[in-house]
Parts: C-alpha cells; structure tokens; sequence
C-alpha cells in the first residue's frame, strides 16, 4: 500500500495510525484557540486532528500542549562553535526542527568544500537543515578571505534538495552601485530566495536593493527601520543571539496583525548561553513575558516562518503537514517535554542511527609568528579613530580620541577603556596585519584572540598588553584555530576549533564547560562584556556600521572604504 494510502486510511481512521497523541491540546495558529484533540501522525505527516484516533503507538500527553516546530529562519552553525552533527543534537530537543543557515563562515576560510561538508552534514541530521548558498565570499574587497565564490562555483549547488537560494546579500553598496560580480549572483537567483542583510538602509538606498528581489532581513534593531522594510515588503527576521540581541527593541512589531510577515532568528549563538537560557524557545518566553500575544510569536516561530522560506508543508497542527511537533508545559512557559521532527519522537537512540560525516579544514591556521613589537601603533597627528562597541550589537560606533604616546608610539587608555585591536591574516596569502583601537570591553591587563573574525575569519585580537596580544595570536596556530586568553605571558583559557578554525571536534557539552572556562578567564581581564569572545569576532566585520578593522587596516563602513 502506498504512503499516500496510508496517509488516507490512518487519518480516516480505518486503520490504526502510526503514533497518536492522545488527551492533550493543540496551539491553532490559525484562530488562536487551544483545542483539546488526539493527534495522529502516519509516518512524517500528521493525518488526524479534531477527533479520537487509536494508534499503534500512543502517547499521553495530558496536561500538555503541541505546537508546530520551531523554525530559525537565519544563522551560522559555525557561530554554535560545533560541527552540524552536534548542533542537531544540541537544539533540537529544544523544539527547533528546521534551521535555514548560511555555511558563509566555513565558506570563506574553505570555499566549496566548506558549502559540501554542511550539505553533506544536512543530509544526515535529525533536525532539517536547509542551506543558503553564501552570496558573499569574500564579504567586501576591504578584507583577504581564504576563498572566492564567484557565480560559476556556486551554480553547481544550485539545485541540491537541501539548497533553498542565496544567503544573506551582505554586500549592500555593491547592490546599490551595480557590481558586476554582485549582479551576476543576483541573477542567477531571481527565481529562488534571496535573503538580505541591509542594516540602517532606508529611502532610495532601500529601495534600489530590495528591487534585485531581496525579501528578508535580520539586521533591523529599532521599529522604525523595521516598518519601513515590511511596508516595503520585507519579512522581518527578528534576532536574537548571543552579541546581536534586537528582540526587546522590536516587540512592538510582535503583533497578530504583523505576524504573517515576521519570524524568529538566532544568527550566532553559543552553547553556553543555549544551555543557560534555550534557543528559539528563550526567544518565545521572553517576548510573552514582555506582553506579546502567544498567537504572535508562535505564528512568527512555525508558520510564518515556514511561508517566507517557500517551506510549504510545516508550520501547522493540521492534517497533511509535516509532523515537525513539539510539545510544551504552557504556551508561556514553552519548555520542551517531547519533540517530533518529521515523526520521529527525538532520543539519544534516534540521533544514535545518523551517520557521520568526516571533518573539513584542519589545518586552516596560517597565520605567521608575531612578536608584541608588531602590534605599535605610531603616533600620528589629530585624533584616532577608535571603534565603539555597543553591548548587545554588532554595530560600532565610530569615535574619535587624541590617545597617550610613549615615545613614538600611541598607547592605551585605560581611564577611558580604550585598548589595541589587531587582525593577522591566517589563510597563508599575504600575511597582512592591522593595528587599531577599540572603546568598550573593560579589560585592564592581558588579551583575548579568536580565529573567528567575521567575515574572513582572520585572527583578531584586543588586549592591554602587546606582548600578551602576541602569545595569544600565536597560540591560535598551535592549536589549529579556537579562541585564547592570556595574562601576565600565560595561557589562561583556550578553546580548540580545529575544523576550519571555527568549530570543535567535541560534543557540544564539552564546549559548553570549555566556553564557561575560558568566560571566566576573559572575566578576570576586567571584560565587561558578557560576551566577549563573539564580540571579538564581529570586529573585524566590515559590512556592519559605522567603524571596523581587517587585514587591511581600519574600515569607514559608512564610506566602505580604508582609512588613511
């Protein structure tokens, strides 16, 4: 008998279903009700809702609501600091069943052996991953990335089951002034999804680079650029990550009415601060908490999500759409009991049965040895530009400071919480090196280095210290790639991420102590961040306002050109 069949007889209830939910309610996203219902599930696909079904399993799940899976409409697994395989066991069992991610981390350190390791990786996991083809690689011309996707080696992806367009179209000047290699990307995809990344962009500017068919955003931070974007027929992405947090400044726009064109997203998130406080679920609780009606963000969390990602068959408890079911205590407590992904009740036995998939790009580091006289900065007439962080934002302000000397060389100002910054290139190209100065992460001695550095991931390291930021870049190479602290000439926190210099060959519990280590080692530096590792690796991210630093040198976003 086919499936089809089965579907048909199981939900008539001719024949006993497969698995049946019995004596516990459902979340309609459609009316807003809780409806007391069986629900029957035949394979993947749930076949029965509204009535009382037998089943050849049957679970009590009285007391309980089911709502659809979640679904994270935008992030970079690498950002999670563990492979895919480990990421799926991370955060499913937080209830999210589907993730759209953008490989654009391990894409420009790799290339397209980067993109096939995370294909490769999807077709395994438990949890669907569907993969953005990374439109940016590298992001800008301001930086050296350690590979190039032009058009041509993207295209043979193009078509894969997993693949659903192009990613995040971060390159936003280069939309607006007509590049040829950006319109070439752009073409290739105007039958498909394109998903932007246009932060601050409004009025014509907006207007002229939502035209190539860009339809989603996740870099809105207040509700006045996100309401310019939806009525102009943007889906809002809003996020919420572990340095980029923009949920609180956009619950106004958390309505019923607004809903259909709004949806949830993480971007960058560790497992510490997964196993702290959840995933897509932290997101739901906290804006209910916050007085966002449950119809709103569950809405914006499944099915809403699911339309503006052309996913047509998940997003509702309703028979003939995919059984992607999690179910929770309350609607706004929303901790997950029990999860379904495609049917299959989620256990340590399922994620058991996957099969594994080799690593990619273990020895990525190579980055040249430095010594603390690389990181002098001399002394120039005027004021220094020096990068302002923002606690909660990738985005940097760009400040403006006349800075001690000593000698002929600018120093530090620790009074005003003004220390170095620098970006070593790693892939083994040029060996460029960059020195500036950063306002914002309250160090008083020592240093902090990562091989995660947005876009190109180069090494980026901030410190008090020049000798300090010296041993913690060369560290890096050591340990193929991670992130190092160091004071006073020690080690004091590491964490390896061998593949690709961005993610560990550990469980993800592993990391997860690691990361709470290595915090309170970046702590007793005198960070005030309560991130500080990621806030490290957007520094380097040049297409993020106002002021950044690659390989190159400092990066007057604004002007999207070098300083000096």
């Amino acid at each position: 008998m086919s499936t089809l069949e089965n579907r048909i007889d199981q939900g008539m209830g001719r024949i006993p279903a497969d698995i049946v939910l019995k004596n516990g309610r459902f979340f309609d996203l459609v009316t807003g009700d809780l409806v007391s219902s069986d629900i029957a599930l035949c394979g993947d696909t749930i076949v029965g809702t509204g009535e009382a079904y037998e089943g050849r399993e049957e679970i009590d799940i009285s007391g309980k609501i089911v709502v659809p899976g979640f679904i994270d409409t935008h992030l970079h697994i690498e950002s999670s600091l563990v492979t895919p395989h480990e990421f799926d066991r991370c955060v499913l069992p937080y209830g999210v069943t589907t993730v759209i991610c953008d490989p654009h981390e391990i894409a420009n350190v790799l290339g397209t052996e980067g993109i096939q390791f995370f294909l490769d990786s999807a077709e395994r996991t438990i949890m669907d991953i569907r993969v953005q083809l990374s439109s940016c690689v590298p992001a800008t011309h301001l930086e050296t990335s350690g590979a190039d996707l032009p058009i041509e080696r993207l295209l043979p992806f193009r078509h894969h089951p997993k693949v659903i367009g192009l990613a995040e179209f971060m390159n936003f000047p280069g939309v607006i002034h007509k590049d040829p290699i950006c319109l070439a990307k752009l073409e290739a995809f105007q039958d498909g999804h394109i998903d932007g990344h246009s932060p601050l962009l409004s009025g014509r500017d907006l207007n002229g680079y939502l035209s190539p068919r860009i339809r989603t955003d996740h870099e809105c931070t207040n509700v006045p650029e996100a309401m310019e974007k939806i009525r102009k027929g943007m889906h809002i992405l809003v996020r919420e990550g572990s340095v980029s947090k923009d949920l609180h400044a956009l619950m106004p726009i958390l309505t019923e009415r607004l809903s259909p064109f709004l949806a949830l997203c993480t971007d960058d998130r560790n497992p510490l601060d997964i196993a702290e406080e959840g995933h897509l679920d932290y997101m739901i609780r906290t804006a209910i908490a916050h007085g966002v009606a449950p119809i709103a963000v569950y809405r914006a969390a499944s099915i809403s999500a699911a339309r503006a990602f052309g996913l047509r068959d998940r997003g509702l408890v309703a028979p003939g759409w995919r059984a992607d079911l999690v179910v929770i205590d309350s609607l706004e407590n929303c901790k997950a009991k029990m999860v379904f992904c495609a049917g299959r009740c989620v256990t340590d036995a399922l994620f058991a049965t996957r099969e594994t998939v080799a690593p990619v790009g273990l020895d990525s580091v190579k980055a040249r040895h430095v010594k603390g006289a690389d990181f002098g900065v001399p002394v120039t007439e005027g004021e220094t530009p020096v990068m302002g962080v923002l606690p909660g934002k990738i985005i940097t302000e760009y400040r403006r400071f006349r800075l001690p000397s000593n000698g002929n060389q600018t120093t530090v100002d620790l009074d005003r919480d003004i220390i170095k910054v620098a970006v070593i290139e790693r892939h083994g190209k040029n060996g460029n090196h960059a020195n500036g100065f950063v306002q914002g992460f309250g160090l008083k001695k020592g240093a902090i280095a990562s091989t995660v550095g947005h876009d190109s991931h180069n090494i980026c390291v901030v410190g008090v210290s020049e000798d300090d930021m010296a041993m913690a870049a060369n560290r890096l190479g050591e340990i193929k790639g991670g992130f190092v602290v160091v004071e006073d000439g020690h080690v004091t926190g590491e964490i390896a991420l061998p593949v690709a210099g961005l993610m560990s060959l550990e469980p993800f519990e592993v990391v997860r102590d690691t990361l709470h280590d290595l915090r309170q080692a970046a702590y007793a530096l005198g960070t005030t961040l309560t991130e500080p590792f990621l806030q490290v690796a957007f520094l380097p991210l040049p297409v993020i306002p106002h002021l950044k630093i690659s390989d190159k040198g400092m990066v007057d976003v604004d002007k999207f050109r070098l300083i000096g």
